[in-house]
Order: structure tokens, then C-alpha cells, then sequence
């Protein structure tokens, strides 16, 4: 069927491009007319598998002639499974499955919530985030959230949030108070222009907590499930967190979500104190464990170290063959920003043009996610296409 008309019965709060894609298949995507893509967005670091894995794939199919939905009225199986994996790779005690990342991050906020209200009593409730973080769009994570426009119209905002310089310890410091509960932080602000947190910040941060008893909350929702190059961001920082939120790259494209804690911060929910109609339901859980074990069985996690330093390696070229625009290569993993001098909308829509997708990550940065099984070609197309662009634009 053709989606080239207009629209009119969709709601208008997406800016999307002028494509309309029908088909994936690793790494690539095509469009209604035929026209391929190399895809370096991943569906926004979701499908770190290509489109379409074959074992995902087959662990579905099984399962969709199994069992859809029951509810978590019931034990699910697939539930113990997954949990045990997660458990197994983050060193955390206890998974709570959910549908989205910013589900999850709402989760953590009510973790964190109820533990110190149970442990402190009811004033303390605040938790610290940073500038230019991005943590969802319900009513709480966007105020959790440090980027002014994901705001604009939807005051009165849940009180409860204070938000600081990202990499700035002494203002972190400064802001904990008897009423802080927690904070909340991305290793890597992915939405916020690719900026990653600097170790001694996030190892002060985890002495901070512990010595006021605050939880350590890590949204790992994009950076986790191998996107940086460890299962999870945090685990290159010689840290344990108290809880974390993962979704994108957990079910390689089904929608997903989980929060993962220690099991004392994991205590703090009881029967009734939070749940979801579909959250774990066993389409969700079948598409997990796929996608984990496909990781570990392939070997992925040193495929995108070995992918990481050739990237950045092109990219770096890049940056002494264009030094007036390229200002500066960030991020870490397969989750990489390229920082221009100039508005990056124009190297983006000419890439598109040629067939190659990216992503901004605000006005003058260049987002590359591709999946963990790109090829060492396809990397030196996309970074062709950008020297292309650059010297156009």
C-alpha cells in the first residue's frame, strides 16, 4: 500500500524526513520506491543486531505460535530467563521488565522514591540530573530530563528534580540536601551532543551516594546492552550503580524495557507498588534472549571495539582533512558524535541523498549508531559520503 499521501490522520509532533521506508535487512533499509540505505541509525541504536537477525528472528516465530500475552497475573517463564542473563552480564540482582525507555526511567525515579521514603521518611523525594541530559518524554522524565525544549507547554512540571552541570562534582555536592533521594545520570548524554562522563566524576558521584545514602541511578537506555563496548556503559568505570534502565538495545527492535538493581534497592517495591499490563510479556522476553545470547555466542562485544577504532580512526582522518569544520570526534563504543563548526543538517540531508542515514544530535553534531555486525566497507562508504559532504557544504 502507498504512504506517499499526506499524513492527516497522524498527529503532527514528529519532523520526519521524506521517506518511507518498507523493508530492513542487516544493514540496510529500502524505501517504497526501491531506493536503498546503509542505515548508521539503528532505528536510534535499537537494532544493534541489523534488521532482522535470523536468530531473533526464529525465537519469535516460535514464540508467536506459543503464547502472546497472559499478564503478569502469572508467572512467565521467559521473565526468569532473561532476568537471569542481565543479572549474570551487570553484576545486578533483580530485573522489573516494562515496554519503553521511558517507562523504565520512570521505574527508577519511583524506586528511588519509595526507598528513601521508607529509609528517611516522606521528604526525601528530590533527585539530581545534569544538563543536557535526556531521559523520556512522560511528565516526570522530561522534567528529569536537562534540555529546556522537550518542556515548553507542559507546565506545571512534577516538582522534585534538581538539575546541575554534567562532569561538575563540586556543584553536585552542592546541590545534595536532606530532601535528595538519588541521582540520575546518562555515562554517555547521547540526545544531548554524544558527551561523556569523565571517570574521577563518576567515581566521586559513587562515593557521594554512599556516603549519604543516595542511590547511584545509571539510565543506560541507549549506551546498554554492548552499545559503548561492555555490556553496559557503567562497567567501564570500575562502579556498581544501585539501579539502571536499559530498553533500545534489549529486543533488537520489539518494544522493550527494563530497570535492573541491587537487591536492596530492588526491596523497595513490593506487590502492588508498581506494574505494567504488558511489560515481560513472553513476545518481549523471546525477542531478549535472543538478542543476548546472539551478542554472546557472536562475539559482538569485541566487534564493536574492533569497529570503534576504525570508525574513529575515518573519522578522525576526516577531522584533519576538514579542520575548519570538524571540530571534534566523541563518544565511546558505536555510539559516536562528530561535533561540526558548521549546522549539521546539511551534511545529514546530502548523506541522505546518497543513501546513507545518520542522525543529529543537536544542531552541529553528526550521530552515528550503526549495528554491531556493520562491515569494514560499509564503514568506509559512510565515512566517503561525509567527506563528500563536508567539502560541499
Amino acid at each position: 500500500m502507498s504512504t506517499t499521501t499526506a499524513p492527516y490522520h497522524l498527529m503532527n509532533n514528529y519532523a520526519r524526513w521524506p521517506v518511507h521506508l518498507v523493508k530492513g535487512e542487516g544493514n540496510k533499509v529500502w524505501d517504497e520506491s526501491g531506493k536503498e540505505y546503509l542505515d548508521f541509525i539503528s532505528g536510534i541504536a535499537v537494532t544493534s543486531l541489523g534488521h532482522v537477525p535470523a536468530k531473533v528472528a526464529k525465537k519469535l516465530h516460535e514464540q508467536v505460535d506459543t503464547l502472546w500475552h497472559c499478564s503478569n497475573l502469572f508467572h512467565i517463564p521467559q521473565q526468569e530467563v532473561l532476568a537471569q542473563k542481565l543479572s549474570q552480564v551487570s553484576g545486578l540482582d533483580r530485573a522489573l521488565f516494562c515496554n519503553s525507555g521511558a517507562e523504565a526511567n520512570e521505574g527508577l525515579i519511583k524506586l528511588a522514591r519509595r526507598y528513601a521514603q521508607k529509609v528517611k521518611g516522606t521528604e526525601c523525594y528530590e533527585i539530581i540530573t545534569f544538563g543536557q541530559s535526556f531521559h523520556g518524554r512522560t511528565l516526570a522524565t522530561l522534567t528529569a530530563t536537562g534540555q529546556e525544549k522537550v518542556k515548553d507547554g507542559f507546565t506545571p512540571l512534577p516538582e522534585g528534580f534538581v538539575t546541575v552541570p554534567y562532569n561538575d562534582l563540586d556543584a553536585v555536592k552542592q546541590a545534595v540536601n536532606e530532601k535528595t533521594c538519588a541521582i540520575l545520570l546518562e555515562l554517555v548524554q547521547g540526545e544531548g551532543g554524544v558527551h561523556s562522563a569523565e571517570e574521577p566524576f563518576v567515581k566521586g558521584l559513587r562515593q557521594l551516594c554512599d556516603q549519604h545514602g543516595l542511590l547511584l541511578l545509571i539510565d543506560e537506555v541507549q549506551t546498554g546492552i554492548g552499545r559503548t563496548g561492555t555490556w553496559f556503559a557503567f562497567q567501564q568505570y570500575e562502579i556498581l550503580p544501585d539501579a539502571i534502565s536499559l530498553a533500545k538495545g534489549l529486543g533488537s527492535g520489539f518494544p522493550i524495557g527494563a530497570i535492573l538493581a541491587t537487591e536492596e534497592a530492588a526491596q523497595a517495591f513490593s506487590p502492588g507498588t508498581h506494574g505494567t499490563t504488558f511489560g515481560g510479556n513472553p513476545l518481549a522476553m523471546a525477542a531478549g534472549i535472543a538478542t543476548v545470547e546472539t551478542i554472546e555466542e557472536d562475539g559482538l562485544l569485541s566487534r564493536v571495539n574492533q569497529l570503534n577504532e576504525l570508525l574513529v580512526s575515518r573519522l578522525q582522518q576526516l577531522k584533519t582533512a576538514h579542520p575548519e569544520k570538524v571540530v571534534e570526534i566523541r563518544g565511546k563504543g558505536l555510539l559516536l558524535g562528530m561535533k561540526l563548526s558548521i549546522p549539521a543538517a546539511g551534511v545529514l540531508d546530502y548523506a541522505r541523498e546518497k543513501g546513507v542515514l545518520v542522525l543529529l544530535a543537536g544542531p552541529q553534531v553528526i550521530r552515528m549508531l550503526p549495528s554491531f555486525v556493520t562491515t569494514e566497507d560499509e564503514i568506509e562508504r559512510v565515512v566517503a559520503v561525509l567527506d563528500e559532504a563536508l567539502q560541499k557544504g
